[in-house]
């Protein structure tokens, strides 16, 4: 039979009608948060947002899928509707809103299948998420009827463009960029700096690490309730303390030898003089609060950490040292075998431990999960001595990783 033309032949087969808010307008402009859960909470939910907010297509899918959860219960079949939504930023917070969210509707509604009821490319994003905790049967996408012309792209953009995420995008970065130039140009330190940072940030885009470092800052846990606490604000006085001494070292060696080049290289040496205390406490903290939020198995990594900053560290400053002319090749040379032969021993004992670590802990058929709570399966066997353990993935199939990709091992199994 089908039902808004979807075939369903099992009537006795429990159905999701699910609606996704990947950018999270209904809290944004009604305070409500997801997930809703029924007609009355998605009726309540659609109807507020459209009243905050006229022309938002999410309140449309929201109430699309009321719709098709009211035409599949009047054929028959066993059907409930649900609304998640994830965050404004529509990168991996919404995926791990979304994932959150999921679960906890999957808890009061034990789902055989689902039909995922969108209004747009972006939230087909999400799909995979959705897929790994429910089967889903059909994807609705929700279309706004609306006149063609260009006075409705206009007013299209200007809804856009009020919305955060866009407004970052054309607004928020040319406003610093602006901002950068006009406070080098007051400094009188020329186009050089806001030109390096410009392209950091471009670098930082283009690899995709711009998630990465947000997560890393939103990881300080910077709370005075936290040990960690001491930890981040001693490395933020030493920051700002290596800063002043980098800029004192440029402004002797350039007066000394007139230089610029060589006053660069004096102030990048005088910035790492106080580096190691820099990382090394940063480090400190994110242990503790690796400890305090029970990833404890972070704490390889960051140690890990720790031996690589000070191998950079003995580089960076030797290299330095070389160009200004305070050491020869050949002490530069032997520098860099001692720094390289540091790490792969740092290496190998971090290696070392984790192995010693994963002897005492049972993950034999424990669920492992990604970061985004996306199930893949459950652990069939390990080899600590090989590095590899296996798993046998929802779909049947074995798949093998290296134990490096562990993240943490609780009641599940995270991996990267």
């Amino acid at each position: 039979m089908a039902a808004g033309g979807i075939n369903i032949k099992n009537k006795e087969e429990r159905i999701l009608i699910l609606a996704v808010d990947i950018d999270n307008d209904l809290y944004r402009k009604t305070k409500i948060s997801g997930p809703l859960m029924g007609k009355v909470q998605n009726l309540n939910g659609a109807t507020q947002l459209a009243l905050a907010d006229p022309q938002d297509t999410d309140a449309n899918t929201m109430f699309e899928a009321v719709r098709l959860y009211d035409e599949m219960l009047d054929k028959g079949y066993l059907v409930n509707v649900a609304t998640i939504t994830g965050s404004e930023d529509e990168g991996y917070n919404a995926d791990l809103e979304i994932s959150r969210q999921i679960e906890l509707v999957l808890e009061q509604y034990h789902a055989d299948s689902c039909i995922f009821v969108t209004d747009g490319a972006s939230d087909r994003r999400v799909l995979p998420v959705i897929e790994s905790r429910v089967k889903i049967n059909s994807v609705r996408t929700v279309t706004v009827k609306q006149a063609e012309g260009l006075e409705n792209t206009y007013f299209t953009v200007l809804e856009k463009l009020k919305e955060p995420h866009y407004a970052r995008i054309v607004f928020g970065l040319p406003a610093v960029l602006i901002l950068l130039f006009a406070l080098s140009y007051i400094a009188g330190v020329g186009w050089e700096p806001p030109a390096a940072l410009i392209g950091a940030y471009l670098l930082i885009k283009g690899f995709g690490l711009e998630d990465s470092f947000i997560n890393s800052f939103k990881g300080f846990g910077f709370s005075i309730d936290r040990m960690s606490f001491v930890f981040y604000l001693v490395s933020i006085v030493f920051m700002i303390a290596a800063l002043f001494i980098a800029n004192g070292s440029y402004i002797s060696q350039y007066r000394l030898t007139g230089n610029q080049m060589n006053g660069y290289a004096s102030a990048i040496e005088g910035f790492l003089i106080l580096m190691p205390f820099i990382l090394i406490f940063y480090l400190i903290g994110r242990m503790l609060d690796a400890r305090d939020t029970r990833y404890i198995f972070r704490n390889f990594k960051y140690g890990m950490y720790v031996g690589s900053s000070i191998i950079f560290w003995v580089l960076s400053l030797s290299f330095v040292a070389w160009i200004i002319g305070q050491i020869y090749f050949g002490q530069l040379l032997f520098y860099t075998i001692i720094a390289i032969a540091t790490g792969i021993v740092i290496s190998l004992f971090t290696g070392f431990l984790r192995r010693r670590v994963l002897r005492h802990k049972r993950i034999r058929d424990k669920l492992v999960v990604n970061e985004l709570g996306a199930l893949i399966g459950k652990v069939a066997s390990i080899n600590v001595n090989a590095g590899r353990f296996t798993i046998n993935t929802s779909f049947g199939n074995p798949v093998t990783y290296s134990i490096d990709r562990i993240i943490e091992i609780s009641d599940r199994v995270i991996i990267k």
